[in-house]
């Protein structure tokens, strides 16, 4: 019991002896360990960069002159990502020594206050940022709901999402993680006017990190979010509690939330107009659909927005929606040579960085909602070939999500690898609308891809399949029986067919209609 005892001792001597070293350096006790590196972001540090610094050089360009605050979202790099970076990228050209980030709870039991991180800094795998003390006892002396605490910090990815960004942006610049417990209106304009007093002067950036609708359908997240943008770049809290209230009210299926960040967007709204702010600007807007492979049916979504100086109100633009769409199906060649880049960029980024590149501005026509197949060839062979036959999605988001299918998930073929890119080249096989045929007599081969459907089973073939084969109707009809798992000749009777065209293009080749 006695050599426990001692144990104890000595090692609670050393705990105060490594504790009083750092008080001696100025150090606080504590760094906080990354949570979700590796999950929403890349832990290896030359990915985490690079990702990074792509994000930036896609970024929207500055809409307001040195912003005193930003909203950015925290999700997954590969969803949210670009919005961060459209948010930062404000704040780029101006000097800044502090980001204060106010993040939101997602992970202990709602409080009724402000944590402040009690640490020295927060860890990422780009390294150490260091936590502005002075300013951290300056919030703590500012209101009695303001408390240390480090439970709300520890897992909670809302800040930590958004440090690399800082770190690679900012090298120079210190942080000030604060967790906001609740939306509650009042103590989110104590927070915003205390925020005030203690950065005035100060160079300075408050971020509210917050995604914005949970869970609703693409197209009922696109109302929602423009919804609560409009009111947020009002800077007018109140009517952002309205609008959300309302969004809310409408029972939209799957929308559980209109701002998980509601808490930190009401405070930085506030701290903005007590820092002098007279305008807010939506930078941009997506939701976790907009991606390659984005599930369009359950969706979250992402703004960002800044507030700063110049001509009081709201500028929106940023939110307008795209031109109508137009019938044609054929592409020009810019539309082409842009979504080429697209599927390849899209496969590189995923493989150096996790990420995905924002989609290239192309025309109304190659926003159309169109299937299409992607074909990966290495010295001429195959190398992956994936597609999605119906036309639910724009055709420059079906391309950025077959490129990675066809790259990562063809069950023919391993994974590509990025020493392997280089030597693939792209073809994208853009689709026209199925037409039912009664007759195998009328699909003309060479011009029609062909799907078939017998007996539970399908297949379907592009358009240049057979040609590229040296095949006849019949042969051709005989190898997509094969394909579907049925016997040769099994197209004669029961079968179903439906027949389509393609605009087949690839690097280095014109263009075919087939």
């Amino acid at each position: 019991m006695k050599r426990y005892r001692l144990i104890f001792l000595l090692v609670a001597c050393c705990l105060a002896c490594q504790a009083s070293c750092r008080a001696e350096k100025g150090q606080a006790p504590g760094i906080r360990e990354p949570a979700v590196a590796g999950q929403f972001y890349p832990s290896d540090p030359v990915a985490l960069r690079l990702a990074v610094e792509k994000f930036a050089q896609d970024a929207a360009p500055p809409k307001v002159v040195r912003p005193v605050a930003i909203v950015a979202p925290h999700a997954g790099y590969v969803y949210s990502g670009r919005i961060a970076a459209d948010a930062f990228r404000q704040a780029q050209g101006s000097e800044y020594k502090l980001f204060v980030i106010l993040g939101t709870n997602h992970t202990v039991p709602p409080f009724p206050g402000v944590a402040v991180y009690p640490g020295g800094g927060f860890r990422t795998p780009l390294g150490v940022a260091e936590v502005d003390r002075n300013a951290a006892e300056a919030m703590l002396s500012a209101d009695p709901g303001f408390v240390s605490r480090d439970e709300p910090h520890l897992r909670e990815h809302s800040v930590e999402v958004l440090v690399p960004f800082i770190q690679v942006l900012f090298p120079d610049a210190k942080i000030l993680p604060l967790i906001v417990g609740a939306p509650d209106p009042a103590l989110c304009d104590r927070l915003g006017k205390a925020l005030g007093a203690v950065l005035r002067g100060r160079k300075t950036l408050v971020v509210a990190s917050s995604d914005l609708s949970h869970y609703p359908s693409a197209k009922d997240a696109s109302i929602v979010d423009r919804k609560v943008l409009e009111a947020v770049a009002r800077l007018d809290p109140a009517s952002v509690r309205t609008a959300i209230a309302a969004e809310m009210s409408r029972g939209i299926p799957g929308l559980a939330t209109c701002a998980c960040g509601e808490a930190p967007i009401l405070a930085a709204m506030s701290a903005a107009k007590a820092l002098g702010a007279t305008r807010g600007v939506v930078v941009s807007y997506a939701n976790s659909g907009d991606v390659p492979g984005g599930n369009t049916r359950r969706v979250v979504g992402y703004g960002a927005v800044a507030f700063g100086g110049g001509p009081g109100g709201a500028d929106t633009g940023a939110l307008q929606r795209p031109a109508d769409r137009s019938s044609g199906e054929t592409l020009d060649p810019g539309d082409r040579k842009a979504l080429l880049a697209l599927a390849r960029e899209t496969i590189r980024r995923r493989l150096a960085a996790g990420t995905a590149p924002p989609l290239p501005g192309l025309s109304p026509k190659a926003r159309e909602p169109r299937g299409a197949f992607v074909t990966l060839k290495k010295g001429g062979d195959l190398r992956g070939c994936i597609g999605n036959m119906a036309p639910g999605a724009p055709l420059d988001r079906v391309v950025g999500a077959m490129a990675l299918q066809a790259a990562f998930n063809d069950p023919r073929f391993p994974p590509v690898a990025l020493e392997e890119l280089p030597h693939l080249t792209i073809e994208i096989s853009a689709l026209t609308p199925m037409k039912p045929v009664g007759d195998p007599g009328d699909i003309v081969v060479g011009r029609d891809g062909v799907l078939l459907e017998k007996d539970g089973r399908s297949a379907v073939f592009l358009p240049q399949v057979a040609t590229e084969q040296g095949w006849g109707r019949d042969e051709m009809l005989d190898h997509l029986c094969r394909k579907a798992g049925l016997p040769a000749g099994g197209w004669r009777s029961g079968a179903k067919f439906s027949v389509f065209q393609a605009e087949v293009f690839g690097e280095g080749e014109g263009i075919r209609q087939e």
